[in-house]
């Protein structure tokens, strides 16, 4: 959990965890709120839109391939590797809105694959869009934990020490 989730809030209402913020959703997830749905619809059907346009893009480069008659074998290692890329990093994209990577360093060396699937992870986007902000589950779970532990070691505690009564001295 990051240090701005545990400061106290500015806003008036007290201390206590703040929701982290979603890209393009703000903290809006948590009560849904701000033309929430409209905004998750609109942003599954540009990811599609992207992920439809990208695919043209790579018709053309595969025309390009063709046009330079590179030979059978380079443009099946091109559509596999582009497949493959794409399934890679579709299901890496998904598993990033459900849990929070184990090994950074991992993740980091799978950037590049990861930036070669982009069709796989746009699409994993807007599917992940149609059901909820992505990575709304994951941020809902670590915030309503937080929620709940600061609520109990607020419970716990015994009040101000400045108020309570001194003990009499014998």
């Amino acid at each position: 959990m990051s240090d701005e989730e545990q400061t106290p809030n500015n806003d008036g209402t007290g201390g206590g965890p703040r929701p982290e913020e979603i890209r393009f959703f703000g903290t809006t997830w948590v009560d849904h709120s701000g033309g929430y749905t409209p905004r998750r619809l609109g942003l599954a059907a540009g990811s599609l839109a992207a992920a439809v346009a990208a695919c043209f893009v790579l018709r053309f480069a595969y025309e390009g391939l063709q046009i330079a008659d590179v030979g059978g074998l380079v443009n099946t290692l091109v559509v596999v590797m582009f497949a493959i890329c794409s399934a890679i990093a579709f299901a890496k994209t998904w598993e990033g809105f459900v849990r929070r990577p184990a090994d950074p360093a991992r993740e980091e060396s799978l950037r590049s694959l990861k930036a070669i699937g982009f069709i796989g992870s746009l699409v994993a986007y807007a599917a992940r869009c149609f059901v909820e902000a992505p990575g709304e589950k994951l941020l809902r779970a670590e915030y309503e934990t937080a929620v709940a532990q600061y609520e109990k070691r607020r419970a716990t505690r015994k009040g101000n020490p400045s108020t309570r009564k001194k003990p009499k001295r014998k």
